[in-house]
């Protein structure tokens, strides 16, 4: 934990009302401040008890209070440090133990993901039936349960996607974990609707995750293995640009030259990491839009949002849809509870975001909800469904572009 990070908080609690876990609860160590207080005494040798633990464990790591601090204070940083700090000192329980290991080996791995899809179509209704038992046994298990998305054919892409007419760009694109795997239709549209505006898309077939759900959750080591085989792996595929279509994905590529040292930071800002709307916005449209006659709720993920800092692009690319209205969702910036593997291993906490969110998204009586991370798309999705309210589709910007610019009269 940087002691000169920690000092830039001066505590105005500009913080309080946009942090999740406040607004829940009104604790003052579960707000950022709260937080930089302890981290504070730690640095200053109190050591890490499982309470302090638990009030880190407890932050979402949204980013919220980054846009909110007038004094600039990179809380995303310091939790970051600090949940490393978690993972090297502090003794979990066993049963927390054993599900954090499973996550991430199996998360990060696009083919052991793979290999679950078989069983998650096949017990998709059991799943469905088992969850209210299974909530009182293991919250953690009934999540992890609950949040798998229906499993879709999969989507195999090319190496290359030539660009429609004349070529404007070259761009590499990451296909991701859970998104390649869960959601293939969403890196599908992104292709096409890049090849549609002038690129030509390269799509390295060796990619692996990018280090982001390690990052976020503290596994430092394994999260800086990821970020130079990404880094390689495009450095082959002979790109200076990476267009991603996952919020979580894209923060953190955009940071590899702070988590990493020496040549690989280097290596790493040799290569731009952009947002796919931060990067159609800026090159502009080059490609007929056709009427879209829908009402669709825009949803900030928080890591597009408050991380990248990412809102205006893709209002203005929806906007630009004919026949298109875009509808705002009350509370935009609270995070909606799914914040990477938070609502595996923050359950309760996770359902009431959750819950909080899918009313706020139901009250704008929108068509579809467009969201720009597969962890909020199975999040809202799923606390949505629990409300027992008629079903809402959920799609990527990519998807509602490209069904756009195909022509196409519906999105999902």
């Amino acid at each position: 934990m940087d002691p000169k990070l920690i000092n830039d908080c001066v505590h105005c609690g500009f913080c309080l009302p946009t942090c999740p876990t406040y607004v829940l609860w009104g604790e003052e160590m579960d707000s950022p401040r709260g937080r930089i207080h302890l981290m504070k005494q730690h640095v200053e040798g109190t050591p890490l008890t499982p309470e302090m633990a638990g009030h880190f464990d407890a932050c979402l790591g949204c980013m919220a209070c980054v846009t909110a601090c007038p004094s600039g204070v990179r809380y995303d940083r310091l939790i970051e440090q600090t949940r490393a700090e978690v993972e090297r000192t502090h003794v979990r329980e066993p049963d927390d133990r054993a599900l954090r290991a499973m996550v991430f080996q199996l998360f990060p791995y696009p083919r052991r993901l793979r290999a679950m899809r078989l069983p998650l179509r096949l017990s998709a209704g059991l799943r469905r039936r088992i969850v209210p038992r299974l909530e009182r046994i293991n919250p953690s298990m009934a999540a992890m349960a609950d949040l798998a998305p229906p499993v879709t054919a999969r989507v195999r892409l090319p190496r290359r996607v030539e660009a429609r007419g004349r070529r404007r760009a070259t761009v590499g694109m990451l296909t991701g974990c859970v998104q390649g795997e869960f959601f293939p239709q969403v890196n599908a549209a992104t292709a096409r609707v890049l090849a549609m505006e002038g690129c030509k898309v390269v799509i390295p077939p060796s990619q692996g995750c990018c280090g982001a759900l390690s990052l976020h959750s503290g596994q430092q080591g394994q999260a800086e293995r990821f970020a130079r085989r990404t880094i390689a792996t495009f450095e082959r595929a002979g790109v200076d640009t990476i267009v991603v279509n996952a919020a979580g994905c894209g923060s953190t590529m955009k940071e590899y030259a702070e988590i990493l040292e020496g040549e690989w930071a280097d290596r790493a800002r040799a290569i731009r990491t952009v947002d796919l709307a931060e990067y159609l916005a800026e090159l502009g449209p080059a490609a007929e839009r056709h009427p879209l006659p829908l009402t669709v709720a825009y949803h900030d993920a928080c890591h597009l949002a408050h991380a990248q800092g990412i809102r205006s692009q893709p209002r203005q690319l929806l906007a630009a849809i004919p026949d298109l209205e875009v509808r705002e969702i009350s509370e935009s910036a609270i995070c909606c509870g799914s914040a990477g593997t938070y609502n595996l291993f923050q359950p309760e906490a996770a359902r009431e975001l959750g819950d909080r969110k899918a009313e706020r998204v139901l009250a704008t009586g929108a068509d579809l909800l467009v969201s720009a991370n597969p962890g909020c798309t199975m999040q809202i999705t799923s606390a949505i469904r629990r409300r027992g309210a008629e079903a809402l589709p959920v799609a990527h910007i990519a998807q509602v572009l490209d069904a756009s610019l195909r022509g196409l009269r519906s999105v999902v």
